[in-house]
């Protein structure tokens, strides 16, 4: 695989809230070169284009012969395979946002065109880089995992319409499962709620991973306020994080007569968004996998995909 020494030369499809953070990020990094901003919108396009010096597209095919090294997929889920697979097939990397595609056979034609050409695929489960669960993930190294529970709720954002809280919310705790883990779910049970939309606004998932540990999500688009909490039961501690102040507490030493010992973990500030870029650059210039690959990707699309019913 190439490295790289000269500015990569990177641009991002879908100039929407994502896609607007997207390109901050990479204005603000180092050896790196936003080139191209591609919507079919082209006034949002050439906005975004313009704040950061970049040129403004409307056509994937414009955004595909742009002359990429690097390129992130922040359009609607529908068109991430068919723009991920084209730009792929013309040697660039990509990072596209989560979910990786709206189809499980969408997600494989990416993996096999990122194989084929060999180039960097890696979804964008940003969440896998908060620094409080990174936290967790040390604080919790070679512990045996009881269970995880995780709440992800908050009120509705105007901005959804494709899809719901499954696939918008509660996939980036599948993804944190997952990676906590090490291990896959095996057994997956679904309550779903449609309080105010056709698709699902609220849900409480179950899984049974192949190691035996056990997990819950809660997730919905009912409440007023928005919380984000990762709570994991090992043999020996108790660890509560909140994702959004990023705040870490242990509990641990129970003693005979059921009180703990608490203490605060420290967790790093960093944009995790930028750590994200990072990791996908880190894995373009050394050839390594990245850090969420297309296959981590596709494992966590077949698990939502589940807990809505359909078949994968």
């Amino acid at each position: 695989m190439t490295i790289h020494q000269t500015p990569l030369k990177i641009g991002v499809a879908g100039a929407g809230v994502m896609g607007r953070n997207h390109a901050r990020v990479l204005a603000e990094l180092r050896d790196v070169e936003l080139t191209t901003v591609f919507d079919p919108d082209a006034v949002t396009a050439e906005g975004v284009a313009a704040a950061y010096g970049a040129t403004a597209v409307t056509t994937a095919e414009a955004f595909v012969a742009a002359g990429l090294d690097a390129a992130v997929i922040a359009t609607p889920n529908r068109y991430h395979a068919e723009l991920g697979v084209a730009l792929l097939n013309a040697g660039v990397h990509v990072l596209v946002e989560k979910p990786i595609a709206a189809t499980v056979a969408d997600a494989q034609a990416m993996i096999d065109a990122a194989k084929s050409n060999n180039r960097v695929l890696m979804v964008g489960h940003v969440e896998r880089f908060n620094p409080a669960v990174e936290t967790v993930k040390r604080a919790i190294d070679g512990d045996e995992i009881i269970s995880i529970q995780i709440t992800r709720v908050g009120p509705f954002p105007p901005r959804m319409g494709e899809v719901g809280v499954v696939i918008d919310l509660a996939v980036h705790d599948i993804d944190i499962i997952r990676h906590l883990t090490g291990s896959e779910m095996t057994e997956v049970q679904s309550l779903l709620g449609h309080a105010h939309a056709s698709r699902e606004d609220s849900a409480l998932l179950q899984f049974r991973m192949a190691n035996d540990v056990i997990a819950h999500i809660t997730t919905n688009w009912v409440t007023p306020y928005k919380t984000r909490t990762l709570q994991v039961a090992t043999k020996t501690r108790f660890i509560v994080a909140d994702l959004i102040t990023r705040q870490v507490t242990e509990y641990f030493g129970q003693q005979p007569d059921g009180s703990y010992s608490t203490r605060m973990l420290n967790s790093w500030p960093a944009e995790p968004l930028k750590k994200e870029h990072e990791a996908f650059l880190h894995a373009i210039r050394t050839g390594e996998t990245a850090a969420v690959s297309g296959e981590d990707g596709l494992r966590n699309l077949e698990v939502a995909l589940r807990c809505l019913g359909e078949k994968t």
